[in-house]
Protein backbone atom coordinates (compact mmCIF):
# COMPACT_ATOMS: atom_id res chain seq x y z
CA UNK A 1 0.00 0.00 0.00
CA UNK A 2 2.88 2.39 0.75
CA UNK A 3 4.24 1.83 -2.74
CA UNK A 4 0.79 2.66 -4.10
CA UNK A 5 0.86 5.94 -2.16
CA UNK A 6 4.29 6.94 -3.45
CA UNK A 7 3.40 5.91 -6.99
CA UNK A 8 0.15 7.88 -6.89
CA UNK A 9 1.94 11.01 -5.70
CA UNK A 10 4.51 10.68 -8.46
CA UNK A 11 1.79 10.35 -11.09
CA UNK A 12 -0.23 13.26 -9.76
CA UNK A 13 2.71 15.66 -9.80
CA UNK A 14 3.59 14.75 -13.39
CA UNK A 15 0.08 14.82 -14.88
CA UNK A 16 -1.09 18.26 -16.03
CA UNK A 17 -4.52 19.46 -16.95
CA UNK A 18 -6.35 17.87 -14.02
CA UNK A 19 -8.11 19.47 -11.10
CA UNK A 20 -9.42 18.22 -7.77
CA UNK A 21 -12.73 16.40 -7.94
CA UNK A 22 -14.15 18.47 -5.11
CA UNK A 23 -13.40 21.54 -3.06
CA UNK A 24 -11.35 21.03 0.11
CA UNK A 25 -13.24 20.10 3.24
CA UNK A 26 -13.06 22.92 5.75
CA UNK A 27 -14.35 20.88 8.69
CA UNK A 28 -11.85 19.90 11.32
CA UNK A 29 -12.31 16.23 12.09
CA UNK A 30 -9.21 15.87 14.21
CA UNK A 31 -10.20 15.41 17.85
CA UNK A 32 -7.25 13.57 19.29
CA UNK A 33 -5.67 16.57 21.01
CA UNK A 34 -4.76 16.17 24.62
CA UNK A 35 -5.91 18.94 26.99
CA UNK A 36 -5.27 20.25 30.45
CA UNK A 37 -1.71 18.97 31.01
CA UNK A 38 1.21 21.06 32.13
CA UNK A 39 4.60 19.86 30.98
CA UNK A 40 8.23 20.92 31.29
CA UNK A 41 9.41 23.61 28.92
CA UNK A 42 11.40 21.29 26.64
CA UNK A 43 8.50 18.93 26.24
CA UNK A 44 6.12 21.71 25.33
CA UNK A 45 8.48 23.50 22.97
CA UNK A 46 6.73 22.38 19.84
CA UNK A 47 3.38 23.46 21.23
CA UNK A 48 4.82 26.83 22.28
CA UNK A 49 6.02 27.39 18.72
CA UNK A 50 2.43 26.87 17.56
CA UNK A 51 0.99 29.65 19.73
CA UNK A 52 0.19 33.01 18.20
CA UNK A 53 2.49 35.84 19.26
CA UNK A 54 -0.67 37.82 20.04
CA UNK A 55 -1.65 35.37 22.75
CA UNK A 56 -5.29 35.47 21.65
CA UNK A 57 -5.61 31.83 20.90
CA UNK A 58 -4.92 32.13 17.16
CA UNK A 59 -2.17 29.88 15.90
CA UNK A 60 0.46 30.23 13.22
CA UNK A 61 0.64 26.45 12.98
CA UNK A 62 -1.75 23.72 14.10
CA UNK A 63 -1.81 22.41 17.64
CA UNK A 64 0.68 19.58 17.48
CA UNK A 65 -1.33 16.97 19.24
CA UNK A 66 -1.34 13.24 18.85
CA UNK A 67 -3.79 11.77 16.42
CA UNK A 68 -4.90 8.29 17.44
CA UNK A 69 -2.64 6.39 15.10
CA UNK A 70 -1.26 3.00 16.02
CA UNK A 71 2.45 2.74 15.38
CA UNK A 72 2.21 -0.56 13.59
CA UNK A 73 -0.22 -3.21 12.53
CA UNK A 74 0.00 -6.71 11.13
CA UNK A 75 0.05 -7.07 7.34
CA UNK A 76 -3.35 -7.48 5.76
CA UNK A 77 -4.71 -8.04 2.28
CA UNK A 78 -6.33 -5.06 0.59
CA UNK A 79 -8.89 -5.17 -2.16
CA UNK A 80 -8.51 -3.49 -5.53
CA UNK A 81 -11.34 -1.15 -4.56
CA UNK A 82 -9.38 0.05 -1.52
CA UNK A 83 -6.28 0.57 -3.65
CA UNK A 84 -8.24 2.64 -6.19
CA UNK A 85 -9.95 4.67 -3.47
CA UNK A 86 -6.61 5.39 -1.83
CA UNK A 87 -5.08 6.36 -5.17
CA UNK A 88 -7.98 8.75 -5.81
CA UNK A 89 -7.64 10.34 -2.35
CA UNK A 90 -3.89 10.76 -2.84
CA UNK A 91 -4.50 12.18 -6.31
CA UNK A 92 -6.87 14.83 -4.97
CA UNK A 93 -4.52 15.64 -2.09
CA UNK A 94 -1.50 15.95 -4.41
CA UNK A 95 -3.30 18.25 -6.85
CA UNK A 96 -4.60 20.50 -4.05
CA UNK A 97 -1.08 20.58 -2.58
CA UNK A 98 0.44 21.48 -5.94
CA UNK A 99 -1.99 24.37 -6.44
CA UNK A 100 -1.08 25.82 -3.03
CA UNK A 101 2.69 25.30 -3.11
CA UNK A 102 3.44 25.91 -6.80
CA UNK A 103 2.81 29.58 -7.55
CA UNK A 104 3.19 28.86 -11.28
CA UNK A 105 0.76 25.95 -11.35
CA UNK A 106 -1.51 26.00 -14.40
CA UNK A 107 -3.86 23.56 -16.06
CA UNK A 108 -2.69 22.71 -19.55
CA UNK A 109 -4.50 21.16 -22.48
CA UNK A 110 -3.51 17.53 -22.80
CA UNK A 111 -1.97 16.54 -26.13
CA UNK A 112 -1.25 12.98 -27.22
CA UNK A 113 2.38 12.29 -28.23
CA UNK A 114 3.18 12.69 -31.90
CA UNK A 115 2.81 9.44 -33.89
CA UNK A 116 1.12 7.72 -30.93
CA UNK A 117 -1.78 5.31 -31.53
CA UNK A 118 -4.11 7.51 -29.51
CA UNK A 119 -3.28 10.55 -31.63
CA UNK A 120 -3.72 8.64 -34.90
CA UNK A 121 -7.11 7.24 -33.84
CA UNK A 122 -8.22 10.71 -32.73
CA UNK A 123 -7.18 12.26 -36.05
CA UNK A 124 -9.00 9.54 -38.03
CA UNK A 125 -12.22 9.93 -36.03
CA UNK A 126 -12.15 13.73 -36.26
CA UNK A 127 -11.49 13.64 -39.99
CA UNK A 128 -14.43 11.28 -40.51
CA UNK A 129 -16.68 13.60 -38.49
CA UNK A 130 -15.73 16.76 -40.38
CA UNK A 131 -15.95 14.94 -43.74
CA UNK A 132 -19.49 13.86 -42.79
CA UNK A 133 -20.40 17.47 -41.94
CA UNK A 134 -19.02 18.65 -45.28
CA UNK A 135 -21.00 15.99 -47.12
CA UNK A 136 -24.24 17.07 -45.43
CA UNK A 137 -23.67 20.73 -46.26
CA UNK A 138 -22.89 19.85 -49.92
CA UNK A 139 -26.24 18.13 -50.40
CA UNK A 140 -29.00 19.85 -52.39
CA UNK A 141 -30.74 21.10 -50.33
CA UNK A 142 -28.17 21.11 -47.49
CA UNK A 143 -28.72 18.90 -44.47
CA UNK A 144 -28.12 20.64 -41.12
CA UNK A 145 -28.48 17.74 -38.68
CA UNK A 146 -24.82 17.75 -37.57
CA UNK A 147 -24.54 21.51 -37.92
CA UNK A 148 -27.39 21.99 -35.42
CA UNK A 149 -25.67 19.67 -32.94
CA UNK A 150 -22.42 21.63 -33.34
CA UNK A 151 -24.21 24.92 -32.73
CA UNK A 152 -25.74 23.44 -29.56
CA UNK A 153 -22.27 22.48 -28.30
CA UNK A 154 -20.91 25.91 -29.21
CA UNK A 155 -23.77 27.55 -27.29
CA UNK A 156 -23.05 25.44 -24.20
CA UNK A 157 -19.34 26.26 -24.42
CA UNK A 158 -19.97 30.00 -24.69
CA UNK A 159 -22.39 29.93 -21.75
CA UNK A 160 -19.81 28.04 -19.65
CA UNK A 161 -17.31 30.87 -20.20
CA UNK A 162 -19.64 33.56 -18.82
CA UNK A 163 -19.28 35.04 -15.36
CA UNK A 164 -22.36 35.62 -13.16
CA UNK A 165 -22.40 39.30 -14.12
CA UNK A 166 -22.54 38.69 -17.86
CA UNK A 167 -26.33 38.98 -18.02
CA UNK A 168 -26.47 40.88 -21.32
CA UNK A 169 -24.11 38.49 -23.09
CA UNK A 170 -26.07 35.50 -21.79
CA UNK A 171 -29.26 36.98 -23.21
CA UNK A 172 -27.63 37.60 -26.59
CA UNK A 173 -26.34 34.03 -26.82
CA UNK A 174 -29.73 32.56 -25.92
CA UNK A 175 -31.52 34.78 -28.45
CA UNK A 176 -29.19 34.24 -31.41
CA UNK A 177 -28.56 30.55 -30.72
CA UNK A 178 -32.18 29.66 -29.98
CA UNK A 179 -32.10 26.00 -30.93
CA UNK A 180 -35.82 25.68 -31.62
CA UNK A 181 -35.69 28.65 -33.97
CA UNK A 182 -32.57 27.31 -35.70
CA UNK A 183 -34.22 23.93 -36.25
CA UNK A 184 -37.21 25.64 -37.85
CA UNK A 185 -34.91 27.65 -40.10
CA UNK A 186 -33.04 24.47 -41.08
CA UNK A 187 -36.31 22.75 -42.08
CA UNK A 188 -37.14 25.64 -44.42
CA UNK A 189 -33.55 25.91 -45.76
CA UNK A 190 -33.24 29.38 -44.23
CA UNK A 191 -30.35 28.71 -41.84
CA UNK A 192 -27.48 31.19 -42.33
CA UNK A 193 -24.44 29.29 -41.07
CA UNK A 194 -21.97 32.05 -41.92
CA UNK A 195 -23.97 34.67 -39.98
CA UNK A 196 -24.12 32.39 -36.94
CA UNK A 197 -20.41 31.61 -37.20
CA UNK A 198 -19.66 35.34 -37.34
CA UNK A 199 -21.74 35.91 -34.18
CA UNK A 200 -19.89 33.09 -32.41
CA UNK A 201 -16.46 34.45 -33.36
CA UNK A 202 -17.48 37.93 -32.22
CA UNK A 203 -18.68 36.58 -28.88
CA UNK A 204 -15.44 34.65 -28.46
CA UNK A 205 -13.52 37.88 -29.09
CA UNK A 206 -15.43 39.48 -26.19
CA UNK A 207 -14.76 36.59 -23.81
CA UNK A 208 -11.23 35.47 -24.64
CA UNK A 209 -8.06 36.37 -22.78
CA UNK A 210 -5.68 38.81 -24.53
CA UNK A 211 -3.32 35.91 -25.28
CA UNK A 212 -5.99 34.47 -27.65
CA UNK A 213 -6.42 37.63 -29.75
CA UNK A 214 -4.19 36.23 -32.48
CA UNK A 215 -6.26 33.04 -32.66
CA UNK A 216 -9.49 35.07 -32.94
CA UNK A 217 -7.99 37.17 -35.73
CA UNK A 218 -7.23 33.98 -37.67
CA UNK A 219 -10.82 32.81 -37.20
CA UNK A 220 -12.13 36.03 -38.72
CA UNK A 221 -10.10 35.33 -41.84
CA UNK A 222 -11.65 31.89 -42.49
CA UNK A 223 -14.56 31.61 -44.93
CA UNK A 224 -14.92 27.85 -45.50
CA UNK A 225 -17.64 26.62 -43.11
CA UNK A 226 -16.16 23.29 -41.99
CA UNK A 227 -12.65 24.69 -41.47
CA UNK A 228 -14.11 27.61 -39.54
CA UNK A 229 -16.10 25.39 -37.15
CA UNK A 230 -13.12 23.08 -36.65
CA UNK A 231 -10.99 26.05 -35.59
CA UNK A 232 -13.81 27.48 -33.45
CA UNK A 233 -13.89 24.28 -31.39
CA UNK A 234 -10.10 24.24 -31.08
CA UNK A 235 -9.98 27.82 -29.79
CA UNK A 236 -12.96 27.22 -27.49
CA UNK A 237 -11.03 24.36 -25.87
CA UNK A 238 -8.13 26.76 -25.23
CA UNK A 239 -10.51 29.35 -23.78
CA UNK A 240 -11.97 26.75 -21.42
CA UNK A 241 -8.44 26.06 -20.12
CA UNK A 242 -7.89 29.81 -19.71
CA UNK A 243 -11.15 30.11 -17.76
CA UNK A 244 -10.21 27.15 -15.55
CA UNK A 245 -6.87 28.79 -14.71
CA UNK A 246 -8.59 32.12 -14.05
CA UNK A 247 -11.09 30.45 -11.72
CA UNK A 248 -8.35 28.54 -9.94
CA UNK A 249 -6.36 31.74 -9.43
CA UNK A 250 -9.44 33.48 -8.03
CA UNK A 251 -10.11 30.59 -5.63
CA UNK A 252 -6.48 30.15 -4.58
CA UNK A 253 -6.70 32.31 -1.41
CA UNK A 254 -9.72 30.26 -0.28
CA UNK A 255 -7.96 27.01 -1.15
CA UNK A 256 -4.87 28.05 0.79
CA UNK A 257 -7.04 28.53 3.88
CA UNK A 258 -8.70 25.15 3.54
CA UNK A 259 -5.89 23.01 2.11
CA UNK A 260 -4.18 22.35 5.46
CA UNK A 261 -7.15 20.54 6.98
CA UNK A 262 -8.04 18.99 3.61
CA UNK A 263 -4.59 17.45 3.11
CA UNK A 264 -4.45 16.31 6.73
CA UNK A 265 -7.83 14.59 6.46
CA UNK A 266 -6.89 12.85 3.22
CA UNK A 267 -3.62 11.61 4.71
CA UNK A 268 -5.45 10.43 7.82
CA UNK A 269 -7.84 8.51 5.55
CA UNK A 270 -4.80 6.82 4.02
CA UNK A 271 -3.42 5.94 7.46
CA UNK A 272 -6.78 4.49 8.49
CA UNK A 273 -6.31 1.92 5.74
CA UNK A 274 -2.54 1.55 6.25
CA UNK A 275 -1.73 2.31 9.91
CA UNK A 276 2.02 1.63 9.50
CA UNK A 277 2.23 4.15 6.63
CA UNK A 278 4.62 6.40 8.58
CA UNK A 279 7.51 3.95 8.72
CA UNK A 280 9.95 6.07 6.71
CA UNK A 281 8.85 9.25 8.46
CA UNK A 282 9.62 7.64 11.81
CA UNK A 283 13.08 6.59 10.62
CA UNK A 284 13.70 10.12 9.32
CA UNK A 285 12.78 11.69 12.67
CA UNK A 286 14.84 9.10 14.54
CA UNK A 287 17.90 10.09 12.50
CA UNK A 288 17.16 13.76 13.25
CA UNK A 289 17.04 12.99 16.98
CA UNK A 290 20.44 11.28 16.82
CA UNK A 291 21.92 14.25 14.95
CA UNK A 292 20.43 16.72 17.43
CA UNK A 293 21.51 14.80 20.53
CA UNK A 294 25.07 14.53 19.22
CA UNK A 295 25.23 18.30 18.72
CA UNK A 296 23.74 19.49 22.03
CA UNK A 297 25.87 20.65 24.94
CA UNK A 298 27.29 17.79 27.01
CA UNK A 299 25.77 19.41 30.08
CA UNK A 300 22.29 18.56 28.79
CA UNK A 301 23.11 14.89 28.86
CA UNK A 302 23.24 12.41 26.01
CA UNK A 303 19.56 11.47 26.08
CA UNK A 304 16.74 12.09 23.58
CA UNK A 305 14.63 14.06 26.05
CA UNK A 306 17.36 16.74 26.11
CA UNK A 307 16.33 17.71 22.57
CA UNK A 308 13.43 20.05 21.90
CA UNK A 309 10.84 18.63 19.47
CA UNK A 310 10.89 21.77 17.33
CA UNK A 311 14.69 21.60 17.11
CA UNK A 312 14.50 17.94 16.11
CA UNK A 313 11.95 18.67 13.40
CA UNK A 314 14.04 21.53 11.99
CA UNK A 315 17.07 19.24 11.99
CA UNK A 316 15.04 16.67 10.08
CA UNK A 317 14.12 19.28 7.51
CA UNK A 318 17.78 20.28 7.15
CA UNK A 319 18.75 16.64 6.65
CA UNK A 320 16.63 16.65 3.50
CA UNK A 321 19.22 18.96 1.88
CA UNK A 322 21.80 16.20 2.32
CA UNK A 323 19.53 13.30 1.38
CA UNK A 324 20.96 10.48 -0.73
CA UNK A 325 19.32 10.59 -4.16
CA UNK A 326 19.59 6.82 -4.48
CA UNK A 327 17.48 5.84 -1.47
CA UNK A 328 13.74 5.20 -1.72
CA UNK A 329 13.18 5.65 2.04
CA UNK A 330 11.87 9.21 1.71
CA UNK A 331 9.51 10.43 4.48
CA UNK A 332 5.92 9.70 3.46
CA UNK A 333 4.80 13.13 4.65
CA UNK A 334 7.19 14.83 2.20
CA UNK A 335 6.71 12.71 -0.90
CA UNK A 336 4.64 15.37 -2.63
CA UNK A 337 7.52 17.85 -2.28
CA UNK A 338 10.35 15.43 -3.00
CA UNK A 339 11.13 16.74 -6.49
CA UNK A 340 11.11 20.36 -5.27
CA UNK A 341 13.38 19.57 -2.31
CA UNK A 342 15.76 17.55 -4.47
CA UNK A 343 16.03 20.47 -6.87
CA UNK A 344 16.86 22.77 -3.94
CA UNK A 345 19.42 20.23 -2.75
CA UNK A 346 21.14 20.25 -6.14
CA UNK A 347 21.19 24.05 -6.19
CA UNK A 348 22.69 24.15 -2.68
CA UNK A 349 25.38 21.63 -3.66
CA UNK A 350 26.26 23.80 -6.67
CA UNK A 351 26.37 26.98 -4.58
CA UNK A 352 28.74 25.29 -2.11
CA UNK A 353 31.14 24.62 -4.97
CA UNK A 354 30.76 28.10 -6.46
CA UNK A 355 31.31 29.87 -3.13
CA UNK A 356 34.31 27.64 -2.37
CA UNK A 357 35.90 28.43 -5.73
CA UNK A 358 35.36 32.16 -5.28
CA UNK A 359 36.79 32.05 -1.75
CA UNK A 360 39.91 30.22 -2.93
CA UNK A 361 40.34 32.74 -5.75
CA UNK A 362 39.85 35.68 -3.37
CA UNK A 363 42.50 34.34 -1.00
CA UNK A 364 44.91 33.98 -3.88
CA UNK A 365 44.54 37.36 -5.59
CA UNK A 366 43.65 39.42 -2.49
CA UNK A 367 40.49 40.88 -1.01
CA UNK A 368 41.22 44.33 -2.49
CA UNK A 369 41.08 42.99 -6.03
CA UNK A 370 37.92 40.99 -5.38
CA UNK A 371 36.33 44.16 -3.99
CA UNK A 372 36.49 45.83 -7.40
CA UNK A 373 33.03 46.44 -8.90
CA UNK A 374 31.93 43.59 -11.14
CA UNK A 375 35.12 41.53 -10.71
CA UNK A 376 33.65 38.80 -8.48
CA UNK A 377 30.39 38.82 -10.44
CA UNK A 378 32.32 38.07 -13.61
CA UNK A 379 34.17 35.18 -11.97
CA UNK A 380 30.90 33.93 -10.53
CA UNK A 381 29.24 34.07 -13.94
CA UNK A 382 32.06 32.06 -15.49
CA UNK A 383 32.01 29.51 -12.67
CA UNK A 384 28.23 29.04 -12.72
CA UNK A 385 28.20 28.66 -16.49
CA UNK A 386 30.75 25.85 -16.33
CA UNK A 387 29.21 24.14 -13.29
CA UNK A 388 25.61 24.34 -14.51
CA UNK A 389 24.43 21.02 -15.91
CA UNK A 390 27.79 19.38 -15.28
CA UNK A 391 27.73 15.98 -17.01
CA UNK A 392 31.31 14.91 -16.38
CA UNK A 393 33.11 13.93 -13.19
CA UNK A 394 33.42 16.69 -10.60
CA UNK A 395 37.20 16.52 -10.81
CA UNK A 396 37.12 17.14 -14.58
CA UNK A 397 34.59 19.94 -14.16
CA UNK A 398 36.71 21.71 -11.54
CA UNK A 399 39.77 21.35 -13.74
CA UNK A 400 37.92 23.15 -16.55
CA UNK A 401 36.78 25.82 -14.09
CA UNK A 402 40.30 26.34 -12.76
CA UNK A 403 41.66 26.78 -16.29
CA UNK A 404 38.98 29.30 -17.21
CA UNK A 405 39.38 31.30 -13.98
CA UNK A 406 43.14 31.37 -14.48
CA UNK A 407 42.64 32.78 -17.98
CA UNK A 408 40.20 35.39 -16.67
CA UNK A 409 42.68 36.48 -14.01
CA UNK A 410 45.54 36.69 -16.47
CA UNK A 411 43.39 38.87 -18.72
CA UNK A 412 41.70 41.02 -16.05
CA UNK A 413 44.38 41.77 -13.44
CA UNK A 414 46.50 44.04 -15.70
CA UNK A 415 43.35 45.89 -16.77
CA UNK A 416 42.72 46.88 -13.14
CA UNK A 417 46.35 47.85 -12.63
CA UNK A 418 47.48 44.74 -10.73
CA UNK A 419 50.42 42.45 -11.44
CA UNK A 420 49.53 39.25 -13.29
CA UNK A 421 49.74 35.90 -11.56
CA UNK A 422 53.10 34.16 -11.63
CA UNK A 423 53.34 30.63 -12.99
CA UNK A 424 53.74 29.32 -9.45
CA UNK A 425 50.63 31.18 -8.26
CA UNK A 426 48.68 29.83 -11.24
CA UNK A 427 49.64 26.25 -10.42
CA UNK A 428 48.71 26.71 -6.74
CA UNK A 429 45.37 28.29 -7.66
CA UNK A 430 44.46 25.46 -10.02
CA UNK A 431 45.51 22.88 -7.47
CA UNK A 432 43.40 24.45 -4.70
CA UNK A 433 40.33 24.68 -6.94
CA UNK A 434 40.69 21.06 -8.06
CA UNK A 435 41.09 19.91 -4.45
CA UNK A 436 37.56 21.16 -3.73
CA UNK A 437 36.32 17.91 -5.30
CA UNK A 438 37.48 16.06 -2.18
CA UNK A 439 34.78 15.52 0.43
CA UNK A 440 37.13 16.39 3.29
CA UNK A 441 38.28 19.66 1.73
CA UNK A 442 38.45 22.23 4.54
CA UNK A 443 37.11 25.18 2.53
CA UNK A 444 34.30 23.15 0.99
CA UNK A 445 33.18 21.86 4.39
CA UNK A 446 33.44 25.35 5.94
CA UNK A 447 31.34 26.92 3.20
CA UNK A 448 28.84 24.05 3.41
CA UNK A 449 28.40 24.49 7.16
CA UNK A 450 27.87 28.24 6.75
CA UNK A 451 25.30 27.77 3.97
CA UNK A 452 23.34 25.17 5.96
CA UNK A 453 23.47 27.41 9.03
CA UNK A 454 22.13 30.34 7.02
CA UNK A 455 19.32 28.28 5.47
CA UNK A 456 18.40 26.86 8.88
CA UNK A 457 17.80 30.41 10.01
CA UNK A 458 14.87 30.60 7.58
CA UNK A 459 13.17 27.78 9.50
CA UNK A 460 13.68 29.54 12.83
CA UNK A 461 12.73 33.03 11.67
CA UNK A 462 9.22 34.35 12.34
CA UNK A 463 9.36 36.06 8.93
CA UNK A 464 11.46 33.65 6.86
CA UNK A 465 10.72 35.41 3.58
CA UNK A 466 12.61 38.49 4.78
CA UNK A 467 15.87 36.63 5.42
CA UNK A 468 17.04 39.26 7.92
CA UNK A 469 19.41 36.99 9.84
CA UNK A 470 23.13 37.66 9.43
CA UNK A 471 24.92 36.33 6.37
CA UNK A 472 28.02 34.31 7.30
CA UNK A 473 31.38 35.37 5.87
CA UNK A 474 32.35 34.20 2.40
CA UNK A 475 28.76 33.95 1.16
CA UNK A 476 28.25 37.52 -0.08
CA UNK A 477 28.69 36.61 -3.79
CA UNK A 478 25.80 34.10 -3.58
CA UNK A 479 23.55 36.01 -1.17
CA UNK A 480 20.75 36.57 -3.70
CA UNK A 481 20.63 32.88 -4.62
CA UNK A 482 20.64 31.82 -0.96
CA UNK A 483 17.75 34.16 -0.12
CA UNK A 484 15.70 32.72 -2.97
CA UNK A 485 16.44 29.14 -1.92
CA UNK A 486 15.78 29.94 1.74
CA UNK A 487 12.43 31.54 0.94
CA UNK A 488 11.31 28.57 -1.17
CA UNK A 489 12.62 26.09 1.40
CA UNK A 490 10.78 27.74 4.28
CA UNK A 491 7.57 28.10 2.26
CA UNK A 492 7.46 24.38 1.46
CA UNK A 493 8.30 23.26 4.98
CA UNK A 494 6.05 25.74 6.76
CA UNK A 495 3.09 24.27 4.88
CA UNK A 496 4.36 20.76 5.62
CA UNK A 497 4.61 21.56 9.34
CA UNK A 498 1.09 22.98 9.34
CA UNK A 499 -0.38 19.90 7.64
CA UNK A 500 1.56 17.09 9.29
CA UNK A 501 2.40 18.65 12.66
CA UNK A 502 0.03 16.35 14.61
CA UNK A 503 1.60 13.25 13.06
CA UNK A 504 5.12 14.47 13.86
CA UNK A 505 3.99 15.23 17.41
CA UNK A 506 2.76 11.68 17.93
CA UNK A 507 5.97 10.15 16.62
CA UNK A 508 8.27 12.47 18.56
CA UNK A 509 6.31 11.83 21.76
CA UNK A 510 7.16 8.14 21.49
CA UNK A 511 10.78 8.69 20.46
CA UNK A 512 11.75 11.52 22.82
CA UNK A 513 9.93 10.78 26.04
CA UNK A 514 9.79 7.55 27.98
CA UNK A 515 6.22 8.16 29.12
CA UNK A 516 5.10 8.52 25.51
CA UNK A 517 3.57 11.97 26.02
CA UNK A 518 5.20 15.11 24.70
CA UNK A 519 2.70 17.31 26.52
CA UNK A 520 1.83 19.11 23.29
CA UNK A 521 -1.64 20.47 23.79
CA UNK A 522 -3.53 22.39 21.15
CA UNK A 523 -4.21 25.57 23.04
Amino acid sequence: MMKDYAHSVALCLNVKGESPDKMPNSEDTSDACSKGHEEPKDRGALADEAKSPTGKGDTIMPGLCKPGIPCSSPPRLVSMTEVLETAQDVSNMAIAHEIVINSNFQIQKMESPQNSLERKVKEIVHKAFWDSLQAQLDEKPPQYTQAIKLLQEVKESLLSLLLPGHTRLRTQINEVLDMELLEQQAKHDALDIQRLAGFVVGMMANLCAPVRDTEIKKLKGLTETVSLFREIFRVLDLMKVDMANFTMKALKPHLQQQSIQYERNKFQAFLDKQPNGLEHTTAWLKAAIEKTVNSVSPSRGNCPAAASPIVVLNQGYMNLLKWSQDTNMYPETLLMDRSRLQELQQRVDQLILVASILLVTSNMVGAAICGLPGFVDKLKQVTCALMDGLNCKLEDGLLAVSDQIHRELVKSLPVYGYSPLTNEQGVILKGQICSISQRDNVIRNLIGERIYSYLKGFLNSSSPQNGLHALPGGLAPIQAELKEIGGTFSHILHHNRMVFGPFYSSILAKLLFADGDAGMDSR
